[in-house]
C-alpha cells in the first residue's frame, strides 16, 4: 500500500469522463488500498480516482457511516435537496456553496465485481455525489454557488 499523488485543479485527468472498471484484479485492489491510505492522510471524505491521476469509474468514500469502495457508481434515485459548503482534495485552499440531492440510491459493484446499492442521505449523500461528478470530469466549483479561499 502506498500514499498517492492528489493531482490538482488545471491538470487535464480532472476534466475527462473515465472508463468503466472491467478487470476486478489484484491491481484494482493494490489501487482501492492505496486510495483508502491516501484519502485517510489527506484527511479527506472522499476520493475518486482520476484525482490520482487513474481515468476509471471507482472512488472510496470514508465517512461517519463507515468507509465505502464504489466502483462503477450510477446515481439511481435522488430526493430532496440540500446546500452546503464543500472541499476537494484537488482544489486545496478554497471551499464553495453547493447544492446537491438530500438522499441519494446508488448502484455500484465492490472490489470483486459484486453489485451492490447503497442509500445514503445528508453529508454522506454529498460526498457520494462529489465523487461521482468527479468520474464525469465535473468539479465542485462548476456547481458552487458562492466561492471563498480557505
Amino acid at each position: 500500500m502506498a500514499i498517492r499523488n492528489v493531482v490538482q485543479v488545471g491538470d487535464d485527468v480532472l476534466r475527462q469522463k473515465c472508463f468503466p472498471v472491467e478487470e476486478f484484479d489484484e491491481k484494482l485492489h493494490a489501487l482501492l488500498d492505496d486510495m483508502k491510505d491516501t484519502v485517510k492522510k489527506e484527511q479527506g471524505a472522499g476520493l475518486a480516482a482520476p484525482q490520482v491521476g487513474i481515468l476509471r469509474r471507482l472512488a472510496v468514500v470514508d465517512v461517519d457511516e463507515g468507509y465505502f469502495e464504489l466502483i462503477n457508481p450510477v446515481i439511481v434515485l435522488q430526493k430532496g435537496e440540500q446546500t452546503g459548503w464543500e472541499g476537494c482534495l484537488s482544489v486545496k485552499g478554497k471551499s464553495g456553496v453547493v447544492s446537491r440531492p438530500m438522499k441519494v440510491t446508488v448502484s455500484y459493484q465492490d472490489r470483486y465485481g459484486e453489485k451492490k446499492l447503497l442509500k445514503a442521505k445528508g453529508f454522506f449523500a454529498r460526498a457520494c455525489c462529489h465523487e461521482i461528478d468527479h468520474l464525469d470530469g465535473i468539479l465542485y466549483i462548476d456547481k458552487a454557488s458562492h466561492i471563498e479561499k480557505n
